[in-house]
């Protein structure tokens, strides 16, 4: 299949939508005979942060000198960016080859009579046979959903990184934080070490599994601790103190008061890798922070006027996505493009996001699984709100409401967020 043949070939698997187990992606690799295993891996799962988390671990080991690869989905444009090796996306044609080889696999499968693999399992076990194809040593794995009957979840990690717990996917994960820090410590395997921001019953959760797998935890405000030291040409400082693996003062190229939090779990489990790999020091982890990018999180657009764009989807992400608008942009009137899918917590979002006195512009995302601009609008409590009839219109619109001194912000959806930065950067 060329590049074209293998979207289509995916576009039909994903009518199957998200179907989670692990048998079919167990039977998958091991017709291709176990590519999962030809690498050492970094897990990670949390409900807000693992992409950040997995962007910055990626790019320690890089900065390290270490050849790896870096699997994460959504993607914001286009499917390649979900496979990155030493920073660097598959190329479109390797990404075909990929995928074709592993559907052949997949038609063997069919005819031994087991169920069609869903979308994301093909692409698991695609990203995998790449990875094992060019050699790279490590990969950095971020869990699609959940954790626990994730197809990622095949794999035995080095370290298991858990960067927070809350309320997510309850439809498939459980309607209580318990449920949710369940499949979340689903990850956990024996003997491999935890690094986690987890709290509360959560936290509790995690360590009793730790425990009953024999795996070391290390935790924030226990073992772990950092500090926001203040915010400086476009990058925010940060020190973090993990005990007797290290510490180390930092600048951090991802803004927002939850990066400091997931730099820390980053910058521990580096510090744990580095117990046993001499390659990676607080030298390649400082330069890796200080140039890290991970689009469309809290990303900061200069003009006139400027413009946030974040991927925040559930309401514990738009609580810090206020919470950033508020600390960087103090004071500042905010106009919202806001488009949320409809199995989301629309209401919990915009109650964790907006506030009477900001002005929202509401748009649809590219999905079919994406409310109306009229549905989340009759939701909105706000100043002012209107509903636009295509994302560009509603980007214009919002940024014709602000003015040229104002900020705009685009929020709500991974889905929203890759069409606005085409459109943004395109103007």
């Amino acid at each position: 299949m060329n590049y074209e043949q293998t979207l289509a070939y995916l576009e039909n698997l994903s009518k199957f939508g998200i179907n989670l187990g692990m048998a079919r992606i167990e039977r998958l690799l091991e017709l291709m005979q176990h590519p999962e295993r030809r690498f050492k891996s970094l897990h990670v799962t949390g409900t807000n942060g693992k992409g950040s988390t997995t962007a910055m671990l990626s790019a320690i080991l890089s900065a390290s000198g270490i050849k790896n690869g870096m699997y994460t989905s959504p993607h914001l444009h286009d499917y390649p960016e979900r496979m990155v090796v030493n920073g660097q996306e598959i190329t479109k044609e390797e990404f075909a080859q990929a995928v074709t080889y592993t559907s052949h696999f997949v038609e063997q499968m069919l005819k031994d009579g087991f169920e069609q693999p869903t979308e994301f399992e093909v692409l698991t076990a695609a990203a995998f046979y790449y990875f094992a194809a060019v050699g790279v040593e490590y990969a950095v794995i971020e869990v699609g959903l959940g954790g626990l009957l994730d197809s990622t979840n095949v794999i035995i990690p080095e370290i298991s990184v858990i960067t927070n717990v809350t309320l997510e996917h309850t439809d498939r994960c459980g309607s209580t934080i318990a449920d949710v820090a369940r499949h979340k410590a689903g990850i956990i395997k024996e003997g491999v070490p935890v690094v986690t921001a987890a709290r509360g019953e959560a936290l509790a959760i995690i360590k009793r599994t730790a425990k009953e797998k024999h795996a070391a935890v290390y935790v924030k405000e226990e073992q772990f601790f950092s500090e926001f030291k203040g915010l400086t040409d476009g990058k925010q400082r940060v020190a973090i103190n993990a005990g007797s693996l290290g510490q180390l003062e930092s600048d951090l190229n991802i803004i927002g008061c939850h990066q400091v939090e997931n730099s820390a779990v980053a910058v521990t489990t580096a510090l744990l890798m580095a117990t046993n790999d001499q390659r990676v020091i607080p030298e390649t982890i400082k330069s890796a922070l200080s140039t890290v990018k991970w689009p469309g999180r809290f990303e900061i657009v200069p003009g006139e006027p400027v413009i946030i764009i974040d991927g925040a989807h559930n309401p514990d992400g738009a609580r810090v996505l206020r919470q950033n608008l508020d600390q960087v942009f103090p004071g500042k009137q905010i106009t919202f493009a806001l488009g949320i899918l409809r199995d989301k917590d629309v209401s919990g979002i915009i109650r964790e996001l907006i506030r009477t006195s900001d002005t929202v512009v509401t748009v649809q995302p590219l999905s079919y699984r994406a409310a109306t601009p009229e549905e989340i609008a009759q939701e909105i409590e706000a100043r002012h709100v209107e509903a636009a009839a295509s994302i560009e219109q509603g980007i214009d619109r919002a940024k014709e409401l602000a003015g040229p001194n104002g900020i705009v912000c685009v929020a709500g959806s991974l889905y929203l967020i890759g069409e606005a930065r085409q459109i943004i950067f395109r103007k």
